[in-house]
């Protein structure tokens, strides 16, 4: 373990799995939870999703979204992505003195707006007000708890190989529409970000009988070190075919200028699926019959099983090459 905390640790690639794998689940266990967005638990009588995430986005305002709208958006999303109907949330606000009232009540609003998307309610909160100069204008804590209804399970451990990898739309949007608040893009786009509660798709795809094995959303980290988590804790091998993963010319754009690699950039209104394949075709149409997923795409598939799991990138000449999580970190401060 290194000596010190770096801000790579918190960017949700190697050094962020690190970190969980070699402390908080040597303290605190839990090994399989860890694998999920959100805790399943077994109550008397019912069984529910918990999940708590911490937002300190710079800016806290950007195209297309705020914090607030972000903070909410994101535990629906670990609730959803997790098999649960989101139900609760708590909020907790980390206040730096000389914040502007008129900023906060932006936040506030616009988080009671994406909450009534979902028919979510936030129930409880905190406040605390910090010195200038000891905080970044505003975080927000948001935890969540959602019921798992029967039949809502995820089967992970039945994949298998011929299954399809499904993405819902674009990928890293959210991560230039960040660096364009920041003025870092050195060209104008004004690309929104595509922060959004993805429950209500998730549910018209399950409520389509459509098969989910697994799903997951692609935050910090991106598609690769998302899809490099699923193959490592279910044990396949996923073949992404480069040419087929839906992206935005403002996204490639920005990636040639920047140098980066929007595998690894963060979105936060994506849901990445795997399902059987003879039930893809049914999930891509209920996708693209709403906004959410009007992109959706086919990206690859499930192409073998084994101890070591792993992701392969299939090049438009048909190379193949293994992608690995995202070592360092790409952009700070993001979500």
């Amino acid at each position: 373990m290194p000596k010190h905390i770096s801000i790579e640790h918190g960017e949700g690639g190697e050094m962020t799995h690190e970190l969980i794998r070699d402390l908080f689940v040597k303290y605190f266990g839990h090994a399989d939870e860890a694998k999920f967005d959100a805790a399943v638990l077994d109550l008397p009588g019912s069984r529910i999703a918990f999940t708590t995430d911490t937002f300190t986005v710079k800016p806290p305002f950007f195209s297309g979204g705020n914090i607030g709208k972000l903070a909410v958006a994101g535990t629906v999303n670990d609730l959803a992505v997790s098999g649960a109907e989101p139900l609760y949330l708590s909020a907790g606000f980390v206040l730096e003195e000389g914040l502007s009232f008129d900023d906060l009540e932006r936040i506030v609003a616009s988080m009671a707006e994406e909450a009534s998307k979902t028919g979510v309610r936030i129930i409880t909160g905190d406040t605390k007000v910090v010195e200038k100069g000891s905080a970044d204008r505003i975080y927000i804590n948001t935890s969540g708890v959602g019921v798992v209804h029967s039949g809502w399970e995820l089967h992970p451990e039945e994949i298998a190989v011929g299954d399809v990898i499904i993405v819902n739309g674009t990928i890293g949007d959210h991560g230039v529409a960040i660096l364009a608040a920041r003025g870092e893009l050195g060209v104008a786009t004004d690309l929104p970000t595509d922060s959004t509660s993805l429950y209500p798709l998730i549910r018209a795809v399950r409520d389509a009988g459509v098969r989910i094995r697994a799903m997951r959303d692609p935050t910090r980290g991106g598609l690769a070190t998302t899809l490099v988590e699923i193959a490592e804790d279910f044990g396949v091998v996923v073949e992404l075919d480069q040419e087929a993963i839906p992206l935005k010319p403002e996204v490639e754009g920005a990636c040639e200028i920047l140098g980066l690699d929007p595998l690894f950039l963060a979105n936060e209104g994506k849901v990445v699926f795997i399902v059987p394949e003879a039930d893809a075709e049914k999930a891509l149409a209920v996708m693209r019959s709403r906004e959410e997923g009007r992109e959706a795409a086919i990206i690859g598939r499930v192409v073998g099983r084994g101890e070591e799991g792993k992701l392969l990138l299939r090049s438009p000449l048909g190379s193949r090459r293994r992608v690995f999580r995202l070592l360092g970190m790409q952009l700070p401060r993001i979500c």
